[in-house]
């Protein structure tokens, strides 16, 4: 009888989710969406429903979304977004509670802590990208004799170095987009000078843009700014191609580098020296209410927030697991030393991501204006006091 009831319960879910497909909402293109296609792939396997992903910027979806939650409609099943939008809109009853689906225990210490308002889970953490520091090829490193520094003399040396390369456009490349690369840059100032605790203080309101401790960090990056030793601000994965060939000699990007480029292994990274924290930005996902399959669409966030979803992710490289149980061993060789990297320091979220709103537009436009303008770090400066009130 017992089997009976097994084979009638697999036919009974089979018969359910014919027909179903899910609708996976992301920002990945290119490598990165090739990279992620095969877990989907996986679970439409595991449980015959089917997936179809679309791709979103999130600056895109935080003016699609709204609108389309006062509509009572929503474009996909499960859709990868910022935190703070997370919590605002969760807040306001257009996500489903998730507590009765993601397992707490499988993630890190403080990976829902983002997404979850009043004691309810409205998202779910996939794996992360951890920003490290400043990479480099480590045949061009042989190459020229250098080294990774040390100490900040160290790396103010080895820039000098590096700009005296005729072969060189900058010693180091300047990613842009809608503005967040050049964000990774600063947030790794900030937490090189003024510690972990400045970014954490930061995004919770108790330390002013204003500040000594700010502006000292502000003032160590405008320095080099001001020495030519970073490049013009050019598109993100442009600029990763121009440094891959030898335009530039360093680039400062999240782990998720080691997934584009030809040749992982040559890949070395740095922090700053003296850096005692790194930003580990998981990627979130949630499901909204007005989804058609609300239980399909649990199960899918579901196996992209396990382990076994993990897994399956970080073995395709440019990712960390958020969860506890991912050995190293299934990591790519170069992933695997960016996890070590994250032994001995403070893991932090993301600084504009986290605040969000009208700040982080801000904060994307005013480092564009610092870096072709560092002489004008004060208007900078006020300009991001007056937006975080």
């Amino acid at each position: 009888m017992r089997k009976l009831f097994l084979v009638s319960l697999i036919l009974t879910f089979s018969i359910l989710t014919l027909g179903v497909t899910l609708t996976v909402i992301g920002p990945w293109a290119g490598t990165e969406q090739d990279k992620f296609l095969p877990v989907l792939k996986a679970f439409e396997e595991k449980t015959g429903i089917k997936v179809e992903y679309k791709i979103y910027r999130a600056e895109d979806l935080a003016n699609l979304l709204p609108a389309q939650f006062a509509a009572k409609k929503a474009p996909g099943d499960v859709i990868f977004m910022w935190t703070s939008f997370i919590r605002e809109y969760g807040k306001k009853g257009h996500m489903l509670e998730l507590s009765d689906v993601v397992e707490s225990d499988w993630y890190l210490p403080g990976a829902l802590d983002a997404v979850t308002v009043d004691g309810k889970l409205f998202g779910a953490a996939y794996t992360a990208k951890v920003k490290p520091g400043f990479w480099y090829r480590k045949s061009f490193f042989k190459e020229h004799g250098f080294v990774p520094p040390k100490t900040w003399e160290d790396f103010e040396a080895l820039l000098e170095k590096l700009k005296m390369l005729d072969s060189l456009k900058a010693p180091i490349a300047s990613g842009d987009g809608v503005g967040w690369p050049l964000s990774d840059v600063t947030e790794h100032f900030l937490i090189t000078f003024g510690g972990p605790g400045l970014q954490k203080d930061l995004i919770e309101g108790n330390v002013g843009w204003d500040s000594h401790t700010v502006r000292y960090a502000f003032e160590k990056l405008t320095d080099l700014l001001k020495k030519g030793y970073f490049g013009e601000p050019t598109e993100w994965t442009t600029v990763l191609q121009e440094w891959w060939r030898g335009d530039y000699g360093l680039y400062f990007m999240g782990s998720w580098i080691t997934g584009m480029v030809d040749n992982p292994e040559d890949l070395g990274v740095f922090s700053l020296p003296g850096a005692r924290g790194m930003v580990f930005g998981a990627d979130y996902a949630f499901v909204p209410k007005y989804t058609k399959y609300p239980e399909e669409a649990k199960k899918l966030l579901a196996f992209l927030a396990s382990p076994e979803g993990q897994k399956l992710q970080v073995a395709q490289g440019g990712h960390i697991a958020t969860v506890k149980n991912v050995p190293l061993e299934s990591y790519p060789v170069v992933d695997a030393e960016v996890a070590k990297l994250m032994m001995g320091v403070e893991l932090l979220p993301d600084l504009d991501d986290s605040i969000g709103g009208a700040f982080q537009q801000a904060f994307w436009d005013q480092l564009k204006l610092l870096w072709v303008r560092p002489y004008r770090l004060d208007d900078v400066i006020e300009a991001l006091k007056e937006k975080s009130k």
